[in-house]
């Protein structure tokens, strides 16, 4: 089959570990053509182009910029970017009949561009829901519901999910919120197709993790606590750093804090500020890098706003698992990753609006021998359930 993958987020190396790169080599060593269309910021200075690359096509599209920069260049380089990916579509693949389109949230806004192959081909389409907007913005109070903008967003949502022929959910939260707020949906077009990698396999080396450590001036006599992953207002920074704040004196916990973001600045303040004795802020690091960084941890955390109503079910995780390393989660109480956590028996969930509660789980994972089982089903758990040949599989039983 002929396979169209769209992205926002750039792919230029599928041969790197990530969530749709690893997906995406899935179809590729079965057989199937498959193309990439994903987005090139004008910051970088390059044209759209076109080429083949590790058996893999790949269409990348200059866009406007929508990174880094002020709100209202990137309200209009947002707007702009179906009519650049139709004008690249129709330039450069307009001989390509394609029998399958998959594409994520966020954005929302690859509606038109979905409906034009699948009206020019008759093409399947498959959504990978990742995010739930503008309702994720209206909990932050970023957007309000009586606004214009919301209003515009939301009409774009309802489009794409009608243009979907099957809407792949996180998990069954996400199901249910989705058939809760769309009642106009029909219910079998719905399913679970998680989040997935193709897991590396991490060998728990002493010299290595010693050495990385060592490195980065961790200590090496109380357990670690990684959070890795994006630092912007969906993960309750506020809550991350009070975390840390009532911990200062606690010699069984160390926190590791990596990534980049629109909330990084307010962090690095603090650690300015504060200078906290019992964590240390990296800015966000090379995949590899971090991959080793994470194998030499002991516990990976998750936070995610109080404030939240629709279910999150962040990627991060599969890093942790990938790992060997339980999970710590620090939610809403609408998402259902404290569930599986819990069910799997490979992490603990607290409330990320109460911090005594946060408090007590930590300490229960200051046990060496409750984090290596943990551990340990945290990796089973991975390979039974969120590789990315489970999610082509679940993709694929459309077309057998």
């Amino acid at each position: 089959m002929n396979i169209l993958f769209l992205s926002l987020g750039s792919m230029d190396n599928i041969e790197t570990q990530g969530i749709y790169s690893d997906l995406m080599r899935q179809f590729r060593d079965h057989g199937h053509d498959v193309y990439i269309m994903y987005a090139r910021e004008k910051r970088l200075g390059k044209p759209t182009e076109y080429t083949m690359e590790n058996g893999v096509h790949l269409l990348k599209v200059k866009i406007g910029n929508i990174t880094q920069n002020h709100l209202l260049e990137k309200g209009i380089s947002t707007l702009m970017i179906e009519h650049q990916f139709l004008k690249a579509i129709k330039t450069y693949l307009s001989h390509i009949i394609f029998d399958l389109v998959i594409y994520s949230t966020p954005p929302v806004t690859f509606e038109k561009v979905i409906r034009y192959i699948k009206k020019r081909d008759n093409a399947k389409t498959y959504l990978l829901l990742k995010d739930i907007f503008p309702q994720n913005a209206v909990d932050l109070n970023m957007l309000h519901k009586s606004s214009p903008i919301y209003h515009y967003f939301r009409m774009k949502e309802k489009k794409l999910y009608r243009t979907s022929d099957v809407i792949g959910c996180m998990s069954q939260a996400n199901v249910d919120f989705i058939k809760t707020h769309n009642p106009q949906l029909s219910p079998a077009i719905l399913e679970i197709c998680p989040n997935s990698i193709t897991p590396l396999t991490m060998q728990k080396d002493e010299d290595k993790i010693n050495s990385i450590r060592n490195k980065y001036n961790i200590p090496s006599d109380r357990p670690i606590f990684l959070y890795g992953g994006n630092l912007g207002k969906p993960q309750a920074i506020d809550f991350l750093l009070q975390c840390i704040e009532t911990n200062q004196s606690n010699d069984q916990a160390f926190f590791i804090i990596v990534g980049t973001g629109t909330e990084f600045d307010k962090i690095a303040a603090y650690f300015e500020r504060k200078r906290p004795p019992n964590a240390k802020l990296i800015r966000e690091l090379p995949k590899g890098e971090y991959e080793l960084l994470a194998n030499a941890c002991d516990v990976g955390l998750i936070f995610l706003h109080h404030r939240f109503t629709i279910p999150n079910f962040p990627s991060r995780i599969l890093s942790y698992m990938q790992a060997s390393i339980p999970v710590l989660a620090a939610t809403d109480e609408h998402t259902d990753i404290g569930q599986v956590l819990e069910q799997g028996h490979f992490g603990l969930w607290s409330s990320s609006a109460n911090i005594e509660e946060f408090n007590e789980k930590m300490g229960q994972l200051t046990n060496p021998l409750i984090r290596k089982e943990m551990g340990r089903n945290a990796r089973k758990y991975l390979e039974e359930n969120f590789t990315a040949r489970h999610s082509y599989e679940i993709i694929m039983n459309h077309f057998e």
